[in-house]
């Protein structure tokens, strides 16, 4: 695509936002970027009820193995354990998503490497069709997760990215932060090259995809089939029907960005019902929905693991040669 093609298409695109921002329909992005604001409204409304309904006191022992998984996910449990299977959604730039880390990242690590849970970190990016830096931010910190799980430092990473969490709409999650956080983990000088490739790669891949892809077939979508068709579309639903017309996402192939863009058009539609996946965090047990109240609390989330039946993974390991060095941590 020209310049003068992009500059047109940005233009259809900001005349776009601005029908939107008068639109009696909400898109299918604000709606769910809207119930992610609920949640946060969830914590702040209930405020005391929740913080004394018991929070970690934090858990500084050993981790369960940590193993890759053929979609990119990461499993930590013990070895054999049989226990019910904790499923966590959350994006990297969801202020709800960091709280719920505050209240129950501690309860799933000692579950964990008690054998009584077995815990299924799902990274998504429920963001990445906001404007930058919201998207990119997102995006940018999903891939870098990835890039750490082909070296067994997954949840170490995951804290320390929602410690380090930027405000909505701030920049964050630079690059230069992302490669020293993933030293911070004492990688060999062959890994943390080969990670500073990865995420200098990835970062290149997330500016196209946020300034130059997104925005063109947005614009081009909204003009050819309507806002109320592109509304009932997941993100990966829109990027199939670019590729049939003219805009081409073979970039994204064989990248993180594309994994977790991808991740996320599946977890809406791999629950149905009332345990549809509908905003982060979104925590699962046994393929059951937990309620706001008892995922923020972790009172609730410890009761809930404690009174359900063993789980099954859903997933299966990843190949060492299936991509990434897939390890475990001992």
């Amino acid at each position: 695509m020209g310049s003068e093609a992009r500059k047109r298409s940005r233009e259809k695109l900001r005349e776009q936002r601005e029908k939107e921002k008068r639109a009696a329909k909400r898109n299918r992005t604000l709606i769910v970027v809207g119930a992610a604001a609920a949640v946060v409204l969830l914590v702040v409304g209930i405020g005391y009820a929740v913080l004394t309904s018991g929070s970690s006191d934090g858990y500084e022992g050993p981790l369960a193995a940590q193993t890759l998984q053929d979609d990119g996910s990461v499993v930590m449990a013990e070895p054999d354990a049989s226990a019910p299977v904790v499923e966590v959604y959350a994006d990297y730039q969801c202020p709800a998503c960091r709280q719920f880390e505050h209240f129950g990242g501690d309860v799933l690590k000692e579950q964990a490497a008690a054998g009584t849970a077995i815990v299924h970190y799902r990274p998504v990016s429920i963001f990445a069709q906001q404007p930058v830096p919201i998207s990119s931010n997102s995006l940018r910190a999903g891939a870098a997760a990835r890039a750490a799980a082909d070296y067994g430092v997954f949840v170490e990473y995951n804290d320390t990215l929602f410690e380090n969490q930027p405000t909505e709409g701030k920049d964050g999650f630079t690059v230069d932060e992302l490669k020293q956080w993933f030293r911070d983990t004492e990688p060999s000088d062959e890994d943390g090259q080969a990670f500073d490739d990865r995420v200098d790669g990835e970062a290149e891949i997330v500016k196209e995809f946020t300034e130059e892809y997104l925005p063109a077939l947005t614009a081009d979508a909204t003009e050819q089939i309507g806002e109320e068709n592109i509304g009932t579309m997941v993100l990966s639903d829109l990027i199939s029907w670019g590729a049939s017309n003219g805009h081409d996402p073979a970039f994204l192939e064989g990248t993180y960005t594309g994994e977790i863009i991808d991740a996320t058009g599946k977890a809406y539609t791999r629950y149905s019902g009332a345990n549809e996946f509908r905003a982060t965090p979104s925590v699962y047990i046994n393929g059951e929905l937990l309620d706001g109240n008892t995922a923020m609390s972790a009172r609730g989330l410890s009761d809930a693991i404690a009174e359900a039946g063993d789980g099954e993974v859903s997933t299966e390991p990843m190949d060492s040669d299936g991509g990434g060095d897939a390890e475990e941590n001992p």
